[in-house]
């Protein structure tokens, strides 16, 4: 077995693709918050490839993690010259692994604040690029306005405090740059927020508007923040996945990354400066990525949440037993094709049925095996986001909105933090405890979950929502999620 570094590359053998590029060569060009799986095998999978194709030696991504727990993924990296592995999982049960190394450097920012600023401030830095969840934005739910309560971001803006947060470090690092009369980074959110870009540009605004309104201003007008759409199942990364590929391809690589062969970008091409040629490599540059984003989030990642929840309750564990399960898999095609179509615009280029079949196709990898437990985490992020805007469209519109209303009841039954079989639910939510104590009286009080206005606003107010949510939590708790969708089908 090998151990993952630059000096084992040689040895992996012809079954596990390496960088064929001197990376000795490869010079930092982007700066990236939130190294998880997900970025790992998406962007930096598309600059691995560009550089393979003798392109982009000079758009090394330089990783920097903010949080606690991401000293875990600096002590990996460091460990294995930045490389690591990423693993392609094919529902026939093949696997494809290659070696990514388009990440050159990881910065732990708690450790060297000073030396995060000095790469962000570096000319030779001309994108920083945003995965840090879709609460990392601290978006209030119903205003849309910046919410300055977190605590970070209070420390941050703290005159001449050192920043602590993304936030903190891009304004910093701007604000700088500004100053030293270096042109301004392009800022790239890639995360599962619809008009991600809108949103960073209006979010990071406000809060340099709080340190300096000028700086706000100059940010407002200067700094590109584009809109991008980011398509690619990529479960959590277990220890099976270590020793498969350790036991097969001889590999030790203490973080992998596991992912399904179908991946999708569509970047729209608004930079300040120069950018990578994304699109020699199956990137889609557009004009207007909306139709597309929205297509996306509101299909698959709707329909995640649509699966997730129910099929918890109704014992599974993973995306794929849930999607090989025909009561489910008409349920999910019933709210793409009745509730979540009819709310998008027309998208170029895609044939939306053969979409939604494709969706279900790829749910169904048994090998993927992204667990359940991944998709119901962060709730209070994502439902806001994904389908509260489906449920108020096809209220306006006069349209159905019962297996909308009743993905949200599942929701709230399974934040009571109990199962079918009256097992614990483990509930990962940054709003856990106010999301379950809310759950823990769903049945003397029915409407109290959704009256939360900052995740629901007045949809507790709305007599069809009301009665299509508390019919459907009533069937939860009194005959439970499978015999909810059958009298749902029937």
């Amino acid at each position: 077995m090998t151990a993952l570094s630059t000096a084992a590359l040689d040895a992996l053998g012809n079954d596990v693709a390496v960088p064929s590029y001197d990376r000795t060569a490869v010079r930092p060009g982007i700066v990236h918050f939130g190294v998880g799986g997900f970025h790992r095998a998406h962007q930096a999978m598309y600059l691995d490839r560009l550089m393979n194709s003798g392109v982009a030696l000079d758009w090394g991504i330089v990783g920097v993690g903010v949080l606690p727990q991401d000293r875990r993924m600096y002590d990996v990296l460091e460990a294995q010259d930045h490389l690591y592995t990423l693993v392609v999982k094919h529902p026939d049960g093949t696997m494809e692994p290659r070696v990514i190394g388009s990440i050159v450097d990881y910065l732990f920012a708690p450790d060297d604040p000073s030396a995060v600023l000095d790469r962000m401030v570096d000319p030779a830095t001309r994108i920083v690029s945003l995965t840090i969840t879709e609460g990392g934005y601290h978006v209030n739910q119903v205003t849309g306005e910046l919410d300055a309560s977190d605590p970070g971001l209070a420390a941050d803006l703290v005159p001449g405090a050192t920043p602590s947060t993304a936030f903190g470090f891009v304004v910093e690092a701007l604000a700088r740059r500004r100053a030293a009369g270096v042109p301004p980074f392009t800022v790239m959110s890639c995360d599962n927020i619809p008009g991600n870009g809108h949103v960073a540009r209006r979010m990071l605004s406000s809060f340099a508007r709080l340190k300096d309104p000028s700086l706000a201003d100059w940010i407002a007008d200067e700094v590109r923040f584009p809109n991008c759409m980011v398509d690619r199942i990529t479960p959590v990364t277990a220890d099976t996945d270590r020793a498969a590929l350790a036991s097969k391809f001889g590999v030790e690589d203490g973080w992998p990354v596991v992912c399904e062969p179908f991946t999708q970008w569509v970047l729209e091409d608004d930079f300040g400066g120069d950018r990578p040629p994304y699109e020699e490599v199956g990137v889609q540059l557009v004009e207007d990525v909306e139709p597309y984003e929205l297509m996306k989030l509101r299909l698959l990642n709707a329909s995640h949440q649509a699966l997730c929840y129910l099929g918890y309750l109704a014992g599974y564990r993973y995306a794929h037993e849930v999607c090989q399960d025909k009561l489910f898999v008409d349920f999910l095609l019933g709210y793409m094709d009745d509730e979540g179509t009819p709310t998008l615009p027309p998208v170029p280029g895609v044939d939306l049925d053969r979409y939604k079949h494709q969706l279900i196709e790829r749910f169904a990898n048994p090998e993927v095996r992204d667990t359940l437990a991944r998709l119901c985490a962060e709730s209070s992020d994502r439902i806001p986001k994904w389908l509260i805007p489906v449920v108020r469209e096809q209220l306006a519109a006069g349209r159905g909105i019962s297996r909308s209303a009743l993905v949200v009841a599942s929701w709230a039954r399974y934040a009571e933090g109990v199962d079918e079989e009256g097992q614990p639910i483990e509930v990962v939510d940054r709003l856990r405890d106010k999301v379950m104590e809310r759950a823990a009286k769903n049945r003397e009080d029915p409407l109290l979950f959704i009256s939360d206005q900052d995740l629901f606003g007045d949809l507790a107010s709305d007599s069809r929502f009301v009665a299509e949510y508390t019919k459907a939590l009533s069937s939860l708790h009194e005959r439970g999620a499978r015999a909810t969708l059958e009298g749902l089908a029937g």
